[in-house]
């Protein structure tokens, strides 16, 4: 697969062969590199915003549309500001898969022809990632029809786990992409963005080297997440995610915890059996306090993972952050 943009589902046939007619992706677009100039990253998020810094080093320049814990990308709502922003974008990078679905919408009202990468399809889970190179795409090209697996209510994939991010195999195939494109934008500096890869690759090779010795002590733990934010990074440690289905879906989803399931997830707390509960604090709501209160009364350890950078924290130093502090839970 050479494309890395889900086509918005509100476009039609023409729309997006117009969009797709007039995108080039070359050194020549809006906001790409001579050999005295920055290239203009645009993110989603500054999750890959700081993963586009670390691997462009002093020749990017990046903006990141979402950069506070406050705002909500499955809600966020794009501004005129932001369309700007787009359209002198020399590379996209989003998370796709329904996650930031106001980049589609972003990307077709700026008329960027900057290249798009879409982290979710870097994923093996990802519906025909095994298919794919590493080179993205300059603009939309396929139709409404190609996407017909956004759940209505959500946008996003059906049955996958749209948070990336926190996969450390996903991560590394994407910091290979970026810096590949980077390269094609700014050539004068391929061999800089292909160092500063493997510089951040090995250091996700560092992540990955903590997890397997979380899962060498602690393989099969229960834990228990409000949302599925966190659950590649716990998979790689070899955690047993234990939470009702539709407990973490209804979170992730805005919606009412069933009272039935609520009931089945405090009881499964007072079992013994959970040795972390892992919260989102950029979502929740009445059913997730009563997980967390109930938890502190039987001295579960209860800790955080956020969608978003906290902080004064870069990519990596984040990932350590959170592993550090789930290894410390689980010995407490």
């Amino acid at each position: 697969m050479t494309r890395r943009l889900l086509a918005p589902v509100v476009l039609g046939a023409a729309s997006v062969l117009a969009l797709a007619g007039c995108a080039g992706g070359s050194p020549a677009a809006s906001g790409s590199a001579s050999p005295t100039s920055k290239v203009n990253v645009v993110a989603s998020t500054d999750v890959y915003g700081s993963i586009a810094e670390a691997i462009g080093g002093d020749f990017v320049d990046v903006t990141s549309i979402i950069t506070s814990p406050t705002q909500d990308p499955h809600e966020y709502e794009a501004s005129a500001q932001d369309q700007l922003t787009l359209k002198n974008a020399g590379l996209v990078i989003e998370n796709g898969a329904g996650y930031d679905a106001f980049m589609e919408g972003l990307v077709q009202a700026s008329g960027t022809s900057a290249p798009v990468i879409v982290a979710a399809e870097y994923n093996h889970d990802y519906p025909g990632a095994a298919s794919h190179d590493a080179t993205a795409s300059p603009a939309p090209s396929e139709s409404a029809d190609d996407h017909d697996h956004a759940d209505d209510g959500h946008d996003h994939i059906e049955g996958f786990n749209e948070h990336v991010w926190y996969d450390p195999h996903t991560i590394e195939d994407l910091t290979a992409a970026i810096a590949k494109e980077l390269g094609e934008l700014a050539p004068d500096h391929a061999s800089d963005f292909e160092a500063n890869a493997d510089a951040f690759t090995k250091q996700i090779g560092g992540l990955e080297d903590s997890l397997e010795q979380i899962k060498a002590k602690d393989a099969g733990a229960k834990i228990f997440v409000t949302e599925p934010v966190p659950l590649y990074l716990t998979a790689a440690a070899g955690l047993a995610n234990a939470t009702p289905n539709e407990f973490s879906e209804s979170v992730e989803e805005g919606q009412d915890v069933p009272p039935a399931t609520l009931l089945e997830s405090l009881q499964l707390l007072d079992s013994g059996e959970i040795k972390v509960v892992i919260v989102n604090p950029q979502t929740g709501g009445a059913e997730v306090t009563q997980i967390e209160n109930e938890a502190k009364a039987k001295n579960i350890p209860v800790i955080e993972f956020t969608e978003t950078l906290p902080d004064g924290q870069t990519y990596l130093s984040w990932m350590q952050s959170n592993i550090a502090a789930l290894s410390s839970a689980l010995a407490a």
